[in-house]
């Protein structure tokens, strides 16, 4: 069995977060767990007593995200596992997209996960240890219609941990950006917000949701089954600094970069006239 460990998980109270916390804990580590509604984790405190600290948190606030990051490691002592998983979906197409919309999902989705990461670097770095993980998506790599903004946020996440895992790599700390594909939480239902409809776009949204159920045709991903695949990812000597949640994603992957490196062959001739 690996040695213990202590985790600090955004967005614990469903989903991806919930089951990863329930997984860390089963096993005898302990978790630092934040949801908007402590109340969401009032189970996980009766189960696991003092393996669990509730935090209240909303990630888009960088002064509270410093302090619970801190709170965690005076209560645990240290930090070894540290879970960006709070974040949420925003259908739209981009001429639907209001200020608010796109500034909203990118406070939460990258912003959030920022501060997050920056509060508990110097923790990490101090101690020569520590696993940072980033939720992402197949998202985070592709891109498909009527949710931009999404797409946005999640290649803005994949960018800086990209950049963040070669800074801290000398300290002993590990990156591990995870592409989950479809999976069977509420990322497109109560959790999902929604731009205003523009009419002109209704035939653009139908062929989106066709699209989607066709990716869709084996079945969502069980998000208690990611929990096994989270804790290989965690007690790997050498963590991947990318990781696909799911069987979809990577026959898309392959189909987008083909694509893209074909295109970029087809026009090199105009990449090296512009060069002069």
């Amino acid at each position: 069995m690996a040695d213990d460990k202590t985790w600090f998980i955004t967005g614990a109270s469903r989903g991806f977060g919930r089951e990863w916390s329930i997984a860390a804990l089963e096993r005898g580590d302990r978790v630092a767990a934040t949801a908007r509604d402590t109340s969401t984790l009032d189970d996980l405190v009766e189960r696991y007593g003092d393996a669990v600290l509730p935090l209240q948190l909303d990630v888009t606030d960088r002064d509270a995200d410093f302090a619970a990051v801190a709170q965690a490691h005076e209560a645990f002592g240290r930090l070894d596992v540290i879970v960006n998983n709070a974040g949420y979906g925003h259908f739209g197409f981009t001429e639907e997209l209001s200020e608010a919309d796109f500034r909203d999902q990118m406070e939460t989705n990258v912003f959030g996960a920022m501060w997050v990461t920056q509060a508990a670097l110097p923790f990490l770095r101090e101690q020569g240890s520590g696993h940072i993980l980033q939720v992402s998506s197949i998202g985070g790599i592709t891109a498909f219609a009527g949710i931009g903004a999404y797409h946005a946020s999640k290649w803005a996440l994949e960018g800086f941990s990209q950049a963040l895992a070669q800074e801290v790599a000398e300290f002993g700390v590990h990156v591990t950006i995870i592409e989950p594909g479809g999976f069977a939480t509420d990322w497109a239902g109560s959790s999902a917000s929604h731009s205003e409809v523009v009419p002109a776009y209704e035939a653009a949204r139908e062929r989106m949701q066709e699209a989607r159920r066709s990716r869709a045709t084996s079945g969502p991903g069980d998000p208690v089954a990611s929990a096994q695949a989270v804790l290989r990812v965690v007690d790997a000597d050498e963590p991947p600094l990318r990781v696909f949640f799911g069987s979809a994603p990577l026959a898309l992957a392959k189909a987008d970069y083909e694509g893209r490196l074909a295109t970029w062959e087809k026009w090199q001739d105009v990449a090296e006239l512009a060069q002069g």
